[in-house]
């Protein structure tokens, strides 16, 4: 880095790399947990059900404002009782 000149842009320390590992946390979360099934068959069947629930749920909060959230979580809430009930 001395002999190109780059040795002040080079960032060192020990949170560096906080953005890059930020951005891969879903992944890492689904990762571990997946790591208690003990067959793949099982580990698929759950991922899908999973993938179909978190979507049904995940609402994308940030996105809509208040109100909006509300009625929707509420939908989707009595969708779910009917389906388990």
């Amino acid at each position: 880095m001395n002999e190109l000149g780059n040795a002040k842009k080079q960032e060192v320390g020990r949170w560096a790399n906080n953005r890059v590992e930020n951005s891969h946390l879903p992944f890492r979360r689904r990762e571990r947990a997946m790591q208690r099934f003990r067959q793949m068959k099982t580990r698929q069947k759950f991922a899908s059900v999973h993938a179909n629930v978190h979507d049904h749920f995940s609402l994308e909060r940030h996105l809509i404002d208040r109100q909006t959230y509300r009625e929707r979580r509420s939908a989707a809430l009595a969708e779910w009782q009917a389906l388990v009930g």
